[in-house]
């Protein structure tokens, strides 16, 4: 799973020059953009940036990958030759990689053709565990317990000596040459879908990270379709297609749905990558977005909010849009975008029922429906649970306070606490006299100044006063990781049908990873663990229900809504259908009809 900041991902930087008429690469690039900057190319330090994890996973492998059409989701084999084998326990999972695949060339390999094996998976697993990264997703595996993992991460902390690659962990090993065997510590019914996740198992070849050292975020080096051409920070990010890729053909079983079914008759015999190349633009601003999408400058336009009446009044695509043969995707995401309260904070954090009453007050105060109008064009899901849509654990009729909009009930919860107004200056003090003021973290772009505009008016509607602290969403994420913002909020995207990661951002282990606030309650952490354990199935699907309500009560999270992505694709490109889970959907898409 990963944080997205508020805004869309959309089209092009002020003033970026599209590419030249006629040149050999115009009718072969395909053109995207982000709407923030990325952090790093080392899958160990991307703070878990969804922008950062897009580029690697089309660089990067797992060994398993989801069929890109297929509705539900499935899994199917990438670098392994068939799924995995599981033991009788559920413990165990061994997968045979396919002999014959290569990295993309680089100087770390001193001229010579450098095949995958199986220990390139476990050297990549290993360095979540090196405390010279200090991974910020380390505890995906750390709650796997794998055997004698953990045992060389601690020696490694208490000597100060580097981490032992060397030593063979039941953990995870590679018996043979091309076998790779995980073994877990506690039963988790769902781990399969982390097979499948390019970069937290992408495969990393061991002499490139030596080579690289401390600028490996830099260069990243895999097997996958598209290799690092050349990356100006926060600016431009241009991948080209690998020399060394094995060049496979679209293999699956699509959707009966139009969409799908005419993309996979278009795929069929098609080597992929379909592109040459891949430029990324940074900006983080919607309407130089809109108009470079306009101008034909980028293939596709993940609509910003201010633009989506226009692009879809009443969700349906403009007539003017439809006469340029432009087409209209929307489609509800397993995603949440929400705000989250500090709980070490000596203001807003705490289990105390005067602080539980602060917070509820607040998020009874804050209107989510007018963020979804006003932000977002209407295209959104009043949300009710950190759980999203499309994934195990959402319940479409339940219900909870998470949605409720009540600035009366909120002023009502704040008197009854003592939060009141003593000095007459308009704004509520502490219950025992100190001043009460709100910061809340954010960007600049326009998205969050318009956010922070609604929470300005509701707070002020209950007499709270509210600040904001403005930064760059790098700067962003290693403050929330040090713990030194009050109130920050974003997107969690799901990368896996298992809801049970959106309960883990409230368990109190994963605190300064996924769980940003902190929240620690033992009752909750109990039932985290328990709905772990379980398979999917209604005993489970009760369980998380419990986790969902104590999480309504406690408010550790305001979440506003599960968001409806809203997809203008120009009519040259081919093959784009936005996948709930699999981001390496590059591979797949062409230009090659693109206007000069």
């Amino acid at each position: 799973m990963k944080r997205r900041s508020l805004l869309a991902a959309g089209a092009a930087l002020p003033g970026a020059a599209p590419l030249a008429a006629g040149s050999a690469t115009a009718g072969r690039t395909l053109r995207v953009a982000f709407p923030s900057a990325e952090v790093s190319f080392d899958p160990t330090q991307t703070n878990s940036d969804a922008n950062s994890a897009t580029v690697i996973a089309h660089i990067l492998e797992a060994p398993l990958a989801y069929d890109y059409l297929a509705r539900p989701v499935r899994l199917q084999p990438q670098t392994a030759e068939a799924l995995p084998e599981v033991s009788a326990d559920g413990r165990s999972f061994t997968l045979r990689i396919r002999p014959g695949i290569f990295f993309a060339d680089d100087p770390a390999f001193k001229g010579r053709r450098r095949e995958l094996v199986a220990q390139d998976y476990v050297y990549a697993l290993k360095r979540f565990f090196d405390p010279k990264y200090n991974s910020s997703d380390l505890y995906l595996f750390e709650s796997l317990k794998l055997p004698g993992l953990d045992a060389l991460r601690e020696r490694a902390l208490k000597t100060r000596q580097p981490f032992d690659y060397d030593t063979e962990v039941e953990g995870v090993r590679a018996p043979d040459r091309h076998t790779l065997r995980v073994r877990l510590g506690v039963a988790d019914p769902r781990f399969v879908w982390l097979l499948a996740d390019n970069v937290m198992l992408g495969a990393v070849a061991r002499e490139v990270v030596e080579f690289y050292g401390n600028d490996i975020g830099a260069h990243p080096v895999g097997t996958g379709p598209f290799r690092l051409k050349a990356w100006r920070r926060a600016s431009r990010i241009e991948l080209e297609r690998s020399a060394a890729y094995r060049g496979d053909r679209y293999a699956g079983t699509p959707a009966d749905e139009p969409v799908a079914q005419a993309i996979a008759r278009e795929l069929q015999g098609q080597t992929l990558p379909r592109v040459d190349r891949v430029v990324i633009d940074v900006v983080d601003e919607g309407q130089p977005r809109w108009l470079s999408f306009l101008e034909g400058s980028y293939d596709w336009l993940n609509v910003p909010g201010d633009f989506r009446t226009l692009a879809a009044p009443g969700g349906t695509l403009a007539p003017y849009l439809a006469k340029r043969g432009m087409r209209l995707q929307a489609q509800l995401q397993p995603a949440i975008t929400m705000n989250f309260f500090y709980m070490e904070h000596p203001l807003v954090g705490g289990y105390a029922p005067e602080k539980v009453a602060l917070r509820r007050a607040i998020a009874l105060a804050y209107d989510s429906a007018a963020y979804i109008r006003h932000v977002w064009g209407g295209f959104g899901m009043p949300a009710q649970s950190t759980v999203p849509p499309f994934t195990l654990g959402f319940e479409p009729g339940y219900k909870s306070e998470m949605s409720k909009h009540s600035p009366a009930r909120a002023r009502a919860l704040l008197d009854l606490y003592g939060y009141v107004d003593r000095d007459g200056d308009g704004w509520r003090e502490q219950p025992d006299g100190q001043p009460l003021v709100l910061r809340m973290s954010s960007t600049s772009n326009q998205v969050d100044r318009r956010s922070n505009e609604l929470w300005r008016r509701a707070m002020d509607g209950i007499g709270l006063k509210m600040e904001f602290d403005v930064a760059t969403w790098p700067e962003l994420l290693r403050k929330s990781r040090a713990g030194t913002m009050m109130m920050w909020g974003y997107t969690w995207g799901a990368t896996s049908p298992d809801g049970g990661f959106f309960l883990g951002i409230a368990y109190s282990p994963n605190a300064s990873e996924s769980n940003d606030p902190r929240f620690a309650l033992p009752a909750f952490d109990r039932l985290f663990e328990r709905q772990r354990a379980l398979p999917d199935g209604p005993e489970r699907e009760a369980v998380m229900r419990q986790a969902k309500n104590l999480l309504a009560a406690y408010m550790p999270y305001k979440v506003h809504m599960h968001s409806v992505v809203v997809d203008l694709v120009q009519p040259w490109t081919r093959g784009y259908w936005r996948h709930p889970f699999m981001r390496e959907i590059w591979r797949y898409i062409d230009v090659k009809d693109r206007p000069a």
